[in-house]
């Protein structure tokens, strides 16, 4: 399958409704509108293909960008490719679930998300934050230095009631995902979710949302989910 074909498939899969969603929540044009899930017989065919990733992802189409993700291969990215692609990643949906997500699948993902935590960019930073989600959330405790995650607990503890509004949202999720998913800092991740309290969302044209990581956490511990791991990262 080459550019044109793919492009042709995904126009065909479009819904109105989905365009709609999509920006209600920051998309804008070039894009069709298509809903994840009937995204896979394609990428059943394509498996993985980084020279035609790299071809959907610079089409600025969020579909075809959202596509290319799941059809990289994101060890044979470099962080030249991976900065090129969060310079691209023009809203969240973008930075968190693609270029994040196709991070968190590299073997450096943690080197290039500290990098982007420390930029002081909005959407990096929130790339960077949710990359370690996904890796908490998928990688096994070990592979973890568990003196630099609580320490990134202490960053979030003291800046995220300050840190740009789409930030937040990923530090608050990074402070449940460490709760649920790193054992080690499950008592830690607790007490600094509770020290923090409510997190506000400001958000354009709609209401404000309001965060509790501590709430959210103990829904899970209450459902025995501790130590909870996913087997995939990627769709």
């Amino acid at each position: 399958m080459n550019l044109d074909t793919v492009m042709q498939e995904l126009e065909a899969l479009g819904k109105e409704r989905t365009k709609k969603m999509y920006m209600s929540n920051g998309a804008h044009e070039p894009l069709f509108g298509v809903a994840t899930g009937a995204m896979k017989p394609i990428v059943k065919q394509i498996k993985i293909d980084q020279a035609l990733a790299e071809e959907l992802y610079a089409t600025g189409n969020y579909d075809a960008m959202y596509f290319a993700g799941v059809i990289a291969d994101p060890k044979a990215m470099t962080e030249e490719d991976y900065d090129r692609w969060i310079d691209a990643a023009y809203f969240y949906m973008l930075s968190d679930y693609v270029v994040a997500v196709t991070l968190s699948e590299s073997d450096i993902a943690q080197d290039v998300a500290d990098k982007w935590i420390a930029s002081g960019d909005e959407l990096k930073m929130s790339a960077g934050w949710s990359c370690y989600c996904w890796l908490l959330g998928n990688r096994p405790d070990e592979q973890f230095a568990e003196s630099k995650l609580a320490e990134m607990l202490n960053t979030v503890k003291n800046t995220i009631h300050e840190a740009p509004e789409r930030t937040k949202a990923s530090m608050n999720n990074f402070l449940y995902t460490v709760a649920i998913s790193y054992v080690p800092l499950h008592e830690k991740a607790v007490e600094t979710a509770k020290e923090i309290g409510i997190v506000e969302i400001k958000r354009e044209k709609k209401k404000n949302s309001l965060l509790n990581a501590y709430e959210s956490i103990q829904k899970d511990v209450d459902k025995g989910r501790v130590g909870f791991k996913r087997k995939y990262v990627r769709c």
